[in-house]
């Protein structure tokens, strides 16, 4: 039995990528982030191997060097597949995987259980950097950062009837999310670099679902404001456009809307 003399109620989530990461302390007492911060790996050399950036980047964070009761990592990648409880098959998480991207024997597989929905996430997490955390934190717990985002999401869909569409973006890319009274009717990932890419892509996965522009409703979250060109483009396509509704989380957090709506995904962790 853990000495509760020994806790220090502080809990830390970070959320990884090729690209950077970002990560949240939280006093799990009052259940408030201390701190939520990010790094960005896209400015500097290219030569770099991501394990060495990572290395230099937790020796220069001091709080990376304290001690947490609990320490999650969330996997940021599109190495990953929603299948539904009744087709999952442990042994062969590979075959899955093998649709939509590119897999090898030496791949190793990980899942996630979304038990409230009888879904399991299976995706490829970054092995290197899981041992680093290992060497910095000891042990911890990790899962892929979509997991997060869909149970979120379907949980938020709860006795709507209407399908909903949900968007949410990261710096180069962004995920959709349908939704219909928590099932789950699509998961997809796009990497995009223009807001053309963007509308080109979710008019794409509407007209596959047969959702009409005029009367779907379009939510957006992440790194997206009302005077984002992404937005302003959504709005010129898409009759109902709106903001995902953080208000909930901006009074838990006392974080600001921008910062709720941004890390949206680490502070539901």
């Amino acid at each position: 039995m853990t000495n509760i003399t020994a806790k220090n109620y502080r809990k830390l989530v970070i959320r990884l990528s090729l690209n950077g990461f970002s990560y949240c302390i939280f006093d799990t007492l009052e259940n408030k982030p201390l701190r939520i911060d990010s790094v960005d790996f896209s400015s500097l050399p290219k030569s770099a191997r991501v394990e060495e950036l990572y290395v230099q980047a937790f020796q220069d964070i001091k709080e990376f060097s304290e001690t947490y009761d609990n320490v999650i990592a969330l996997h940021d990648n599109s190495l990953n597949t929603f299948v539904p409880q009744a087709l999952f098959d442990e042994e062969y998480m590979g075959s899955y995987l093998q649709y939509n991207t590119k897999v090898f024997e030496t791949d190793f597989f990980a899942f996630d259980e979304l038990t409230n929905y009888e879904i399991n996430h299976i995706y490829i997490p970054y092995v290197n950097i899981n041992n680093l955390l290992i060497d910095q934190f000891g042990s911890f717990d990790y899962r892929h950062s979509n997991t997060v985002l869909v149970s979120r999401l379907l949980d938020k869909s709860k006795n709507i009837d209407d399908k909903q569409v949900f968007v949410h973006f990261d710096t180069a890319c962004f995920q959709v999310v349908v939704a219909q009274n928590q099932k789950l009717l699509l998961f997809n990932s796009f990497d995009f670099s223009t807001k053309e890419d963007f509308i080109y892509y979710l008019l794409f996965k509407a007209e596959q679902l047969h959702l009409n522009p005029e009367t779907v409703k379009v939510i957006l979250s992440g790194r997206i404001s009302e005077e984002s060109e992404l937005y302003q483009i959504a709005y010129k396509y898409v009759r109902h456009v709106s903001l995902h509704d953080i208000s909930d989380l901006k009074s838990q957090t006392g974080l600001t809307e921008t910062e709720c709506r941004q890390h949206f995904i680490i502070l539901q962790a």
